[in-house]
């Protein structure tokens, strides 16, 4: 016998129905959804539901945020979000966008932190020696975790002056590596690494290595090409004026 307000949405004669709804009579959550969520702020929300492509945030009635499965960590290769969370979880995200016009709240929890690739470039200049974990061992390289979330790798051609078919059998995943920094590029998320240059930089006092590493961060070149323009005196001297033609 309990009296309630709706609103007539729809009167279809031929049928004698009547469509009604009580949401119309309520303000919509979506028209104000920018000003209470701002792009950049952090949220705080329970899982509502967890699906192959990402998660579902229940933000307030009406409103759901989705984290793309992407943006739930800057290096973690997460295949399905539930290897992570649970539903009926709370966690925080950041408000990375907002389509009131379709309706879509896209979060993501991985702008939480930094993304440590973008100091990649400063902390691992080329030239730099650094030692590492063995994370995998291919055919055509082996890759070496520098850091959390940071890995490198030794491509074949970069692992001794002698020719190697493949490093596989050579190494064993969780021994360290020593190894030079021979190129770094964050964009691309990728940190090249050299034993070969280390080993010649040991043996010669790292001078035309050095040179090495630069112009692999910068260009094509190789080491023999360095040794042979040393030797034929067409690197520059110290006072930076050349020696030959």
């Amino acid at each position: 016998g309990e009296q309630i307000e709706v609103q007539v949405l729809k009167v279809e004669a031929e049928t004698k129905r009547i469509s009604l709804g009580m949401k119309q009579l309520l303000p919509n959550p979506w028209d104000v959804v920018e000003e209470n969520y701002p792009v950049g702020s952090v949220i705080e929300g329970k899982i509502k539901n967890i699906t192959d492509f990402g998660i579902f945030i229940g933000i307030e009635e009406g409103i759901d945020g989705l984290i793309h499965v992407s943006d739930l960590s800057w290096t973690e290769r997460i295949k399905h979000p539930s290897e992570k969370y649970s539903k009926g979880e709370t966690i925080q995200a950041v408000v990375l966008k907002i389509d009131k016009e379709n309706e879509r709240f896209s979060l993501g929890v991985k702008q939480l932190e930094p993304d440590p690739w973008q100091a990649a470039a400063n902390n691992y200049p080329s030239g730099t020696i650094v030692e590492g974990k063995i994370t995998n061992v291919t055919d055509f390289g082996v890759f070496v975790q520098l850091e959390e979330g940071i890995e490198g790798l030794v491509h074949v051609s970069e692992i001794s002056r002698e020719k190697i078919k493949t490093p596989v059998g050579m190494f064993t995943v969780g021994e360290p590596l020593k190894a030079m920094i021979i190129n770094v590029s964050a964009d691309d998320r990728k940190i090249g690494l050299s034993v070969k240059a280390l080993q010649e930089k040991e043996e010669s006092g790292g001078a035309a290595v050095e040179e090495y590493a630069q112009r692999q961060s910068s260009g094509p070149s190789t080491f023999g090409d360095l040794l042979k323009a040393a030797a034929s005196g067409e690197t520059k001297s110290d006072n930076g004026e050349g020696e030959g033609k």
